[in-house]
């Protein structure tokens, strides 16, 4: 794991779109700028941008460097298989769509108490241990969204997992429910080294009330998300942290302050304790926008756009989020008042959220 050179990784979830694809020519010019600086880690997974993250990786990256100047991550996620024979072809064309031979890392995807039983009675980790075995991957682990409890169950129970990758940013560090803190620490008591994903939580952390901004901006030391993922990188254990970019000015920005990076001190972490204490008091929805939930949702509702439509009426009061909710996201349909509560997006939601409950408040809002 020594050759991860920084870390600042390339989370590719998020990439520049351009009439519904990935902007392949703006992605190479990122991705030449973010190894020409020195960076070299890339994470992706087959359901990103509905198998356009992989397939733009091979157009941008493997196609384009030689093998030994970046690292590769990806990961086997459970809709993808539903027996032990399932994994290895689908491993296979992993392999053929990233245009690579190995995978320097591969992660059980999302894994936590829903889906880990799953996971187990297929043999899913003893499958990646076999392939790495035969050196198409370098590094097995787990990406994790659950409790302490259960990463500490799944550690105990596959000691050969090298690495886990957690959501841990400074909203979510104490948080009951996402259990950041306690998380990373079990991580630390197992010796695991720690990929961090969500940093800024999915925007959650740049896009902040006036109020919450302002306390960052009066430090004049970088842009919001720099406090988000300096914050993050400041742990010891932390391989590296992921930035979902979506554009140029978005790269430019990580790579002014993790170019050479420096740990927050003591008064940005007060100023940072302070935006917690802030954002809590508006109680906005905790939404990542990973949209796991919207692939499975049968009355096609978007729910992370929905819920941004939510948190910004809540932070600005004005008539804008209701433009956006009706004649944006909900003009074809899949309003917050057509969910017909199945609970599908509740099981998948890695946020934990009450989705079904919070989708009557987000009608009650917008269509009255």
């Amino acid at each position: 794991m020594e050759n991860v050179k920084k870390k600042l990784a390339f989370g590719c979830m998020r990439l520049p779109m351009k009439d519904g694809k990935v902007d392949e020519p703006q992605f190479c010019k990122m991705i030449d700028r973010f190894i020409g600086e020195g960076f070299n880690y890339f994470d992706t997974a087959h359901g990103y941008i509905g198998g356009q993250s992989e397939t733009a990786i091979r157009s941008c990256l493997t196609s384009r460097y030689p093998r030994e100047s970046y690292i590769l991550t990806d990961k086997l996620t459970d809709s993808y298989f539903s027996k032990q024979e399932d994994i290895r072809p689908f491993f296979e064309n992993q392999l053929k769509w990233c245009g690579v031979d190995y995978f320097d890392f591969y992660l059980m995807h999302a894994q936590g108490a829903g889906n880990y039983p799953k996971f187990k009675a297929c043999r899913a980790y003893e499958t990646a241990l076999e392939l790495k075995a035969e050196g198409k991957i370098k590094h097995f682990g787990i990406s994790f969204h659950d409790t302490a409890e259960v990463l500490e169950q799944i550690l105990t129970e596959y000691p050969q997992i090298e690495v886990v990758q957690i959501q841990f940013n400074y909203l979510d560090y104490n948080d009951p429910a996402v259990q950041s803190r306690k998380v990373y620490e079990v991580c630390r008591k197992f010796g695991k080294p720690v990929l961090v994903m969500e940093p800024v939580k999915g925007g959650n952390l740049v896009n902040m009330p006036a109020e919450a901004k302002k306390v960052l901006e009066d430090l004049h030391g970088g842009s919001t998300a720099s406090y988000a993922v300096r914050f993050a990188a400041g742990f010891d254990g932390m391989l590296c942290v992921l930035s979902g970019m979506s554009d140029l000015a978005q790269l430019e920005d990580n790579i002014s302050y993790m170019k050479d990076f420096k740990p927050l001190n003591e008064t940005e972490l007060a100023a940072v304790n302070k935006v917690v204490e802030i954002l809590h008091s508006k109680k906005l929805i905790s939404c990542t926008a990973c949209r796991y939930c919207v692939a499975g949702c049968p009355k096609k509702i978007s729910i992370p756009d929905l819920f941004s439509c939510m948190n910004t009426k809540e932070i600005t009061h004005d008539w804008n989020p209701d433009y956006y909710y009706s004649e944006v996201y909900t003009k074809q349909g899949g309003k917050a008042s057509d969910c017909i509560k199945c609970g599908k997006c509740e099981k998948i939601c890695p946020q934990h959220l009450p989705i079904r409950e919070l989708l009557v408040s987000v009608a009650k809002t917008f269509e009255h």
